[in-house]
C-alpha cells in the first residue's frame, strides 16, 4: 500500500522478506527559497543599488521529504530503536487483518535486523503531525550514491486514491 501518488512518482520495490518498501533512484533534489529569475528588468537603469538585493538563501531539499512534509528526527541509539520497533509492532498489529498480521510478524524481525545493521547510516523522518505512534521513514545513502534511498514499513502505509 503506497501513499497517494508515491507509487506513481517514484520507483519502488518491496523487500518481501523484510516487508519494507524501498524508494530509490527516483528521489530528486529540488531548490527551495529564492531563485534568481531574470524578468528583463534592469535595476541599475532604474536607480536600484546593489545593496537592495533580497538576501534569501536557496536551499536544496529531497523532493520526497519536501512533498510529504517529512520532519527529520534525531538519530536513535540501538536501545531506543528497539524500543520504538516494539511499540510500533504492538500498535500496528491489531490494525491489520489476520493474514497481514501473520505476514507482518514473519517479516518484521528481518526488517529490524536489516535496519539495525544500518543504524549509524540512517536518517529518521516522521510525518508533519509528528505523532509518536506513526511509522518512521528511514533514509540512507547507498555506497557512492548522491540521492538517498527511503525505506518504509509497507504494512504501516495506507493507500490513498488520488
Amino acid at each position: 500500500m503506497i501513499p497517494g501518488g508515491i507509487g506513481h512518482l517514484y520507483h519502488y520495490f518491496s523487500f518481501a522478506r523484510y516487508l519494507c518498501c524501498n524508494f530509490c533512484g527516483g528521489s530528486q533534489w529540488v531548490v527551495q527559497g529564492a531563485v534568481d529569475v531574470d524578468i528583463g528588468a534592469n535595476p541599475s537603469a532604474e536607480g536600484a543599488d546593489e545593496d537592495e538585493k533580497v538576501d534569501d538563501a536557496a536551499v536544496k531539499v529531497v523532493d520526497i521529504v519536501d512533498t510529504f512534509r517529512l520532519q527529520e528526527q534525531p538519530p536513535f541509539d540501538k536501545k531506543q530503536f528497539v524500543a520504538y520497533i516494539k511499540k510500533y509492532i504492538k500498535l500496528l498489529t491489531p490494525k491489520l487483518d489476520a493474514e497481514k498480521q501473520e505476514e507482518f510478524k514473519k517479516g518484521v524481525e528481518g526488517a529490524t535486523k536489516f535496519l539495525l545493521s544500518k543504524l549509524s547510516d540512517l536518517q529518521f523522518f516522521v510525518g508533519e503531525s509528528m505523532h509518536d505512534d506513526s511509522t518512521i521513514v528511514f533514509a540512507y545513502y547507498k555506497e557512492g550514491a548522491t540521492d538517498p534511498t527511503f525505506l518504509f514499513f509497507g504494512h504501516g502505509l495506507k493507500e490513498v486514491k488520488c
